[in-house]
């Protein structure tokens, strides 16, 4: 039997209670992608205790409370209060006790530790940023004129990276490093060059500035192409400002760690970069340190969620459990 050891201190999800939530549902701009297949493959037990690594809009916390009981835990993760807020509407009827912890993810370790929690079943790790952020006043939208912050956190301080500061202080080379490694912006160099020439008479303030500046400056057949071609660019941008990578290799390593065997993790991704370090981790997780690839292949979107949500076109759905029986055990 599994020793469980929780904080009775640790977060509640206050009442009253929220009004009737769909995990289907769409809100504020946000549908949860890959729901149906994530939860498939996550095989969640109704004691499990599970990580949520990205509340966002909450669709996929509440699919996971729904299937745990009373005996199960559901710890929730996200940066952002506002997410913080959704969660807890969405989960106060839940059965499972819940935590929602207003943090970064690659602070997994500490934070479960320090609500008593020694081990976990099962983690997903919808790596998509919510569509509330669109209009969250932070700059992530290119078609608006706010704030050029893109930043997940929501109490900026002057400490705080944004991408006001990178775009208007960093070295062009630098610049040229981040939108071509990890925008994979074919224009990167245009575009820094760009960058720094105009901000050296006006400074870049608000999304939709920086955004028709790129516009203007790459080839007319880039101009109007599939996707806006700031799009790489903001992508580069965000990623660089919420360290999302290190983040990523941080919180994957920790859920690994405390996984118990026979857990599984799962993860989203929305674009090569992120897929790629998935993929690597769980090959060298498999090959080195007792895991098996549930998926080889990653899970793609049906064509019928695509219909109903385009903006889930990129996403891939990777899942690895940990061995009952240690790669050292099988050669004794």
């Amino acid at each position: 039997m599994r020793t469980r050891l929780v904080n009775s201190s640790s977060d509640p999800v206050p009442s009253p209670k929220g009004e009737p939530y769909s995990a289907e549902a769409t809100q504020g701009g946000h549908q949860s992608v890959l729901l149906h297949e994530a939860l498939r493959e996550l095989e969640i037990r109704p004691d499990d205790i599970v990580i949520d690594a990205t509340l966002g809009g909450a669709g996929h916390a509440r699919a996971i409370a729904e299937a745990l009981e009373s005996s199960g835990i559901l710890v929730g993760f996200d940066l952002d209060q506002d997410a913080i807020v959704r969660a807890q509407t969405a989960l106060a009827d839940a059965k499972p006790q819940v935590h929602l912890i207003r943090s970064n993810f690659r602070n997994l370790g500490s934070e479960l530790a320090a609500r008593e929690i020694l081990s976990i079943d099962k983690a997903l790790f919808d790596l998509g940023w919510s569509g509330y952020q669109l209009s969250g006043g932070r700059g992530f939208s290119f078609l608006s004129d706010e704030p050029l912050l893109m930043t997940y956190v929501t109490d900026i301080t002057p400490e705080t990276l944004t991408a006001r500061e990178i775009v208007n202080e960093w070295e062009e080379e630098s610049l040229i490093d981040i939108i071509s490694g990890w925008g994979e912006e074919r224009y990167s160099r245009r575009i820094a060059s760009m960058i720094v020439s105009r901000r050296s008479t006006k400074p870049f303030l608000t999304a939709r500035d920086l955004a028709e500046e790129i516009k203007a400056c790459v080839p007319s057949v880039y101009r109007w192409g599939r996707i806006h071609p700031a799009t790489k660019t903001f992508q580069a941008l965000r990623i660089a400002v919420n360290d999302e990578l290190g983040a990523l290799q941080e919180g994957l390593a920790s859920a690994w760690r405390m996984l118990a065997p026979g857990g599984r993790i799962a993860v989203i991704t929305f674009h090569s970069i992120e897929d790629r370090i998935v993929k690597q981790l769980f090959v060298q997780w498999e090959r080195e340190e007792g895991g098996k690839r549930i998926t080889k292949k990653p899970i793609v979107p049906s064509d019928d969620e695509l219909s109903h949500n385009p903006r889930a076109r990129s996403a891939k759905l990777r899942v690895i459990e940990k061995n009952t029986i240690s790669k050292d055990q099988k050669t004794i």
